[in-house]
Formats: structure tokens, sequence, C-alpha cells
């Protein structure tokens, strides 16, 4: 069982591309092409070979999304 204290904490999860793919069902080339037209959250590099994605931010943009397809029908 998950404690409320522990919840904040999985928001600032660091997730890697392989992760944000499987959590999103996109492909990793889809997620790349929509960060650099500014329709998925931008990653934070954490050198100049890895980027990283705040878990809460990406459940933050799917969330956005559903309530997008939701609200057109």
């Amino acid at each position: 069982m998950e404690s409320t204290a522990s919840q904040p904490l999985s928001q600032h999860r660091l997730l890697r591309i392989n992760d944000v793919a499987d959590l999103t069902t996109l492909s990793k080339s889809c997620i790349n092409l929509w960060v650099a037209t500014d329709r998925f959250p931008k990653p934070i590099p954490l050198s100049t070979t890895l980027k990283v994605w705040k878990f809460g931010d990406v459940i933050d943009w799917i969330e956005a999304r559903s309530k997008q397809v939701g609200g057109a029908k």
C-alpha cells in the first residue's frame, strides 16, 4: 500500500524516453517530433546525451489529451 506521503514524490519521478514511450504508447520518434513542434512536454536535459521527463508532466499531458478527446464528442 502506497502512503500519501510518497505520492507527491512519484510526480517528480524521472522517466527516460523508453519509459515515456511505454506510458504513452507513442513511438520514440513521435515523442521527439512532438517535442520539437511543442505538442508534447519538453524533456529535462541531464547531459548532452540524456534527457528525461517528469512523470507528473507526462501524466498531466495524457489527462489533458483525454479531456480534449472526451470534449470533442
